[in-house]
């Protein structure tokens, strides 16, 4: 029996089982708790350095040493995350422990920007233009404190919060290949990601200068970059926030787009904005519409605003962290809304992404795959993919359908 077979025959019967709400709540608790989370503990941890390795292949086995702090980051925060709000379990404990030291002692230059990359033994071998870098550490350094609270990771979390903050107009800096002044753009990723970030920190920022971030954070995501007379958002605008007709600015990241509305959808719980939730549900379908093969199925990974030919030669691919965070903001719009289109399309990204990106095999997830859905590179983790969205997803999705089922 292929992989593909016995995926779609488990799915099936689990979903025949129970009521929808309950199965799907089951399925995704245990494909987190005894597949995946159990995958990262067993292959990732360098016992010898510290830290992490990524670069995984499908069984495990470590294909490179490098080490990208912006993984070391999501993975320190991934095993804080769960110990906080799974269950506090001392294996999770001690690898949250574990790679927050390799960061502490390796991670940062002397501005306190953390590096891109760094050789296996912590020396650094790419510079830190890339300021996601320090979003993750801030959000590890974060969610570890909640753990296990010390003024250290205190003050490492906020003290690079507030870096971010004052680099996120120019935040490449000197690393910019841009010319300076002909097109300027800026990207969506970055108050993108701040949406989350900032609540991942409330903790130790407090509520009052959280509220205090979130109207800019909104007004950037669903009014700047938010093209209204397509229903779509684009990865890049000027910096007055003028639509730019160029391949940048024609960009579209459907998988960003649909990520950013649950993090919109969250703020606008924590809001009580009904107004606020509801246009981010609309948005995500319909960028999932738009997004979606409609030949082969899945998510495209990049698309043109205006239909023209993407310069990424990589467009049609299909991206492991696009499907589970279209899983994760479908199940919020349903829970949320009550749309039934959120819970159709749920059905439908479910299938498509449990049957092809699941491993039946060896546990986790693989991460690319051609336009027809089959497996492009045999690895589990690399340069870009690490211990974060299949987990963060099947917690979120998990949690979500419990609700829902209670």
């Amino acid at each position: 029996m292929t992989d593909d077979v016995q995926n779609r025959s488990m799915v099936q019967d689990t979903l025949a089982a129970a009521p929808p709400e309950a199965s799907y709540a089951a399925l995704y608790r245990d494909e987190l708790l005894e597949r995946v989370l159990p995958f990262w503990l067993k292959h990732s941890k360098d016992e010898q350095h510290g830290g992490y390795y990524t670069c995984l292949l499908r069984d495990g086995r470590v294909f490179d040493t490098d080490k990208f702090m912006w993984l070391q980051g999501r993975e320190v925060w991934c095993f804080s995350y769960m110990y906080n709000n799974v269950a506090p379990r001392e294996e999770w404990l001690q690898m949250a422990l574990h790679g927050a030291a390799f960061m502490e002692k390796y991670g940062r230059d002397a501005a306190g920007n953390w590096y891109f990359s760094l050789t296996a033994d912590g020396r650094p071998l790419t510079q830190p233009y890339n300021i996601f870098s320090d979003c993750f550490a801030a959000m590890a350094f974060a969610a570890l404190d909640k753990a296990a609270p010390d003024d250290r990771y205190k003050e490492i979390a906020v003290s690079t919060f507030k870096n971010i903050l004052q680099r996120k107009d120019n935040w490449k800096g000197v690393y910019s290949k841009a010319y300076a002044g002909t097109r300027p753009l800026k990207g969506f990723s970055l108050p993108m990601i701040l949406c989350n970030l900032s609540l991942e920190l409330e903790h130790l920022l407090g509520a009052q200068q959280v509220n205090e971030l979130i109207p800019a954070v909104i007004h950037e995501v669903m009014e700047v970059f938010y093209q209204p007379a397509h229903g779509l958002i684009v990865e890049n605008v000027y910096a007055d926030g003028r639509f730019s007709d160029s391949f940048d600015g024609r960009l579209l990241n459907p998988g960003h787009a649909i990520e950013a509305m649950w993090f919109i959808m969250d703020l606008g719980q924590r809001l009580q904005d009904k107004a606020l939730v509801r246009k981010a549900c609309d948005i995500m379908l319909h960028t999932l519409e738009y997004g979606w093969d409609k030949e082969q199925g899945g998510i495209f990974y990049f698309m043109d605003l205006l239909g023209h030919p993407p310069q990424q030669l990589e467009w049609d691919q299909k991206l492991w962290w696009v499907h589970v965070e279209a899983l994760v903001a479908l199940s919020k719009g349903y829970a949320l809304t009550g749309d039934e289109r959120c819970r159709q399309w749920f059905e439908t990204v479910h299938r498509y992404t449990w049957q092809h990106f699941r491993d039946e095999q060896h546990g986790e997830w693989f991460g690319y795959l051609n336009r027809k859905g089959e497996v492009l590179l045999q690895l589990k983790g690399g340069k870009w993919k690490g211990c974060f969205h299949v987990p963060r997803a099947l917690y979120q999705v998990w949690k979500t359908w419990e609700q829902l089922s209670q």
